[in-house]
């Protein structure tokens, strides 16, 4: 059994992802890794980061981006399915430029691989989410934040990034455009997986959080629409009340302690349990998420009501 690892981005360093830090804890579970790097500015690292590594699985692709052809955040996709292309492993484990595996999950993620092998009514595997916010010790469980997502897939031509690479589809005679169309796609059937993904994405500082929302926004909306915006309100990110929040009481990644130890801006992060952002309210801040989350955390074992689900699970 091979499992290949995979992975996209494009200044990914300017704008704070691990991407290194992600890679790097993926390769003893991987037989390769493969990088679809994007034509990124010239101050940014991605690829330092990378090469740092100095391990013989990891190859990098050179890629181009358009987001006048792939609009609507399909560029990520479109980019997830370049460097799947390249992956020549029986599985292929997909992580997102902010997404890392904890070492104590390698050896599960691995049987489970193994497991299911031949099982060809498996066609991905189910991980649990830990998404953390603002700083290293707290993360967001509320409701709308999603508690599970494929990250695993078989290597089939068949399987494709959907969306904005949120996800993955079964997508037949593909176009190799229409990666948010889901008329003709299916979605996969999958098993569970006892291992959690440690996404990173809402944790960097307030300036360069700000930083990544406008460059996601470009991606998603055009560069116009994001001048106007963030001309508008070119602020530190506001991460809201952080006393709110539940607290992670487990380690981090190894490969993370770098980053972790460069947390510095805690004087600019709320604590105080009165403490209203003063900007608009995130979906998880409004009051109809508010108890819906309080619901699904003390009366339904924290399973989500109406909660995102683009897959079948198959018990086994």
């Amino acid at each position: 059994m091979r499992i290949s690892g995979f992975t996209m981005g494009k200044n990914a360093g300017k704008l704070y992802y691990p991407i290194g830090a992600v890679v790097a804890s993926a390769l003893p579970l991987v037989d390769e890794f493969i990088v679809a790097l994007g034509d990124s500015d010239a101050d940014d690292d991605s690829r330092e980061q990378i090469l740092r590594l100095n391990s013989p699985k990891v190859r990098i692709v050179d890629t181009v981006w358009d987001i006048d052809m792939w609009p609507n955040g399909m560029e990520n996709a479109h980019q997830t399915d370049i460097a799947k292309a390249h992956c020549t492993g029986d599985w292929c484990l997909y992580l997102q430029a902010d997404e890392v595996i904890h070492e104590q999950y390698l050896d599960t993620i691995h049987a489970r691989c193994e497991q299911l092998l031949d099982d060809e009514r498996i066609e991905g595997l189910l991980f649990k989410y830990r998404h953390f916010w603002g700083d290293y010790d707290h993360y967001q469980n509320a409701h709308g934040w999603y508690p599970h997502e494929i990250r695993m897939v078989r290597n089939d031509l068949d399987i494709h990034s959907f969306q904005s690479a949120q996800s993955f589809r079964r997508i037949p005679d593909f176009d190799g455009l229409s990666y948010r169309e889901k008329e003709g796609t299916h979605k996969l059937n999958v098993a569970l997986v006892d291992a959690y993904i440690y996404h990173y994405g809402w944790v960097r500082p307030p300036r360069l959080m700000q930083n990544k929302s406008r460059s996601l926004q470009t991606i998603h909306k055009g560069k116009t629409a994001a001048d106007q915006l963030y001309d508008a309100r070119d602020l530190d990110f506001d991460y809201g009340n952080m006393s709110r929040l539940p607290k992670h009481d487990d380690t981090h990644p190894e490969v993370m302690k770098e980053w972790i130890e460069r947390f510095d801006w805690a004087d600019q992060l709320n604590y105080e349990k009165g403490y209203k952002p003063n900007r608009e309210l995130m979906k998880h801040e409004t009051t109809k998420n508010k108890i819906l989350s309080w619901v699904e955390q003390k009366l339904n074992g924290g399973k989500q009501f109406f909660g995102y689900s683009n897959w079948n699970i198959i018990d086994v």
